[in-house]
């Protein structure tokens, strides 16, 4: 597959991105409007919840933007990505019970619509920030008759919904990169195939001989261990696959 470094900003066309920032938006929106000093004295939990919301964003775009050169970095983040939705999912559960309130369950025409809500896809031109903008805020406005409703329970519920949704569609993407992780590797596999492909026609361009087992050029290799440790040899290009080996003179 060999190395290839991506926009590093391409998160803006992931649908995760963009409903975690509809999410950030509602959370700052209801917290403001429902979290007050009564139910919040210290504010704590006011900036715990806008946190938590915000990580979410920056973790998906940090991890996304680390795609190109660490697969496993992206997974990382993305999970705790997740995990942020879930403690804001934590937060606004624990509101519901406050105000002993019922929680919508599955069929709930609410829920269900919430839940099923379609999004758009993005179609950005090069002025991808200012597109990226509006686009957000369109989407928003798709789930603003429960958000912004003036009912606290609500606009909860709605919260929590799109949190139980972001946290499935974050699974399905962590579940995806490591499908392609078992297929073609991640930034290390990949930079160690390019450097012995460069090796390898190195080899071939300087009059290197050819193995005696498989007739591929040679690399010259250092003896690591051993009576003859620090010798120079020549080693099959194909290593591990084939083990042809020839003295240096």
């Amino acid at each position: 597959m060999g190395v290839k470094i991506q926009f590093s900003q391409s998160y803006h066309w992931l649908n995760s991105w963009i409903l975690a920032n509809v999410i950030q938006l509602a959370t700052q929106d209801f917290c403001e409007r429902f979290i007050d000093y009564r139910m919040d004295p210290g504010r704590r939990l006011y900036d715990q919840m806008v946190m938590a919301a915000r990580c979410g964003v920056a973790n998906i775009a940090e991890g996304s933007a680390r795609h190109s050169t660490s697969v496993e970095s992206e997974m990382r983040l993305l999970d705790t990505a997740r995990a942020s939705f879930d403690e804001l999912q934590g937060d606004v559960f624990n509101f519901l019970l406050r105000k002993k309130a019922d929680v919508w369950a599955i069929g709930n025409p609410d829920r269900e619509s919430i839940w099923r809500m379609q999004l758009d896809k993005p179609n950005y031109s090069n002025s991808y920030l200012h597109d990226a903008a509006i686009h957000i805020l369109a989407q928003k406005s798709k789930f603003d008759p429960w958000l912004d409703n003036s009912t606290p329970e609500v606009a909860a519920n709605a919260l929590l919904v799109m949190c139980l949704r972001e946290n499935k569609m974050l699974q399905a993407q962590i579940q995806g990169q490591l499908e392609t992780f078992r297929e073609v590797g991640g930034f290390t596999e990949n930079m160690t195939v390019e450097r012995l492909e460069a090796r390898k026609n190195q080899a071939s361009m300087s009059g290197a001989p050819t193995c005696p087992k498989c007739g591929k050029p040679m690399l010259k290799r250092v003896q690591k261990k051993g009576r003859m440790q620090g010798r120079e040899f020549w080693g099959c290009s194909d290593y591990p696959h084939c083990d042809g080996i020839l003295p240096m003179e």
